[in-house]
């Protein structure tokens, strides 16, 4: 198996997209600036990139008649590799958020370990699967928030709220979907970008808490316009194109919306960090397939 084979069974670029979550979740539980915590996005693109190499094992044979590009189907990964892909990086994943993040990190790292696998190999196919997959990004979301999770419930919350709308849509990449699984993915999108800019107290009446808020508004309202409008065009004609370009979309879109969360949770500096982090994975999408 090459680089280029293995980037693409990972889906390599798309770990950009759950970076955010365990910085969200630190923010909001006050432990962004703790020692270990800036290595715990690692722990998640780790789960992540299992997830994507699991995905492929699992549908292997699904995908040999509706994706035949794909690495496995191709030739060009074996299951076998597949599977050993995804089996090391979650042991990495896991060991990663023990090592950096404690006891709670590691408690919750392993709970989102079975979730990831339990949606592959189990959930995906059931009705149930877009819950499965909220569950595991508010997971990721909590992981960040260490021995605080109750801190840390509303970006979890905010996040497995989008990711419910995103994975539903989803289903109809390649056969089409309903205008009402769109409108419920819309809903959430707008749901989303309202709850992450709420104030959750007292306004801040610092200038570094004024800045947060205002580009809280922002990163939401990006997030909020560019996710919107791919899923309103799913809406109006739901053929599996534009399934298939909101999807990619929703999952880009999840840059900004964790911006938004950092923002509003008093860490201005590490939001702008991330949403400039967002034009290098616009970039590196062009050459691997997130979907």
């Amino acid at each position: 198996m090459s680089p280029t084979d293995l980037a693409r069974l990972v889906r390599l670029p798309a770990a950009a997209s759950v970076v955010g979550d365990t910085l969200a979740g630190a923010s909001a539980a006050g432990r962004l600036n703790r020692p270990g915590t800036w290595a715990l996005p690692v722990a998640s693109a780790c789960l992540y990139w299992a997830g994507m190499a699991l995905n492929d094992y699992a549908d292997r044979d699904l995908d040999a008649v509706e994706r035949p590009e794909r690495p496995i189907p191709s030739g060009q990964v074996r299951p076998g590799e597949a599977l050993a892909v995804a089996a090391g990086l979650t042991a990495t994943g896991v060991g990663t958020a023990a090592a950096c993040g404690g006891r709670h990190s590691a408690a919750v790292a392993g709970a989102l370990a079975a979730t990831v696998w339990g949606y592959d190999l189990a959930l995906k196919p059931t009705p149930l699967a877009p819950l499965g997959m909220a569950v595991n990004r508010g997971l990721d979301v909590l992981m960040g928030a260490g021995d605080r999770p109750g801190a840390a419930l509303r970006p979890a919350l905010v996040m497995a709220a989008h990711t419910y709308g995103v994975t539903a849509l989803s289903r109809g990449e390649v056969y089409g979907t309903r205008p009402s699984v769109a409108a419920g993915a819309l809903a959430c999108t707008v749901g989303s970008a309202a709850v992450a800019v709420a104030p959750s107290g007292p306004r801040p009446c610092t200038r570094r808490g004024a800045w947060g808020e205002i580009l809280s508004g922002l990163y939401a309202g990006v997030f909020a316009t560019r996710v919107g409008q791919a899923q309103a065009r799913a809406v109006s004609a739901p053929v599996a194109a534009h399934a298939g370009a909101a999807t990619g979309t929703g999952i880009r879109g999840m840059i900004p919306l964790q911006a938004a969360l950092l923002a509003r949770s008093g860490a201005p500096g590490a939001a702008t960090a991330l949403a400039v982090g967002a034009a290098l994975a616009v970039r590196a999408r062009r050459k691997v397939a997130i979907t």
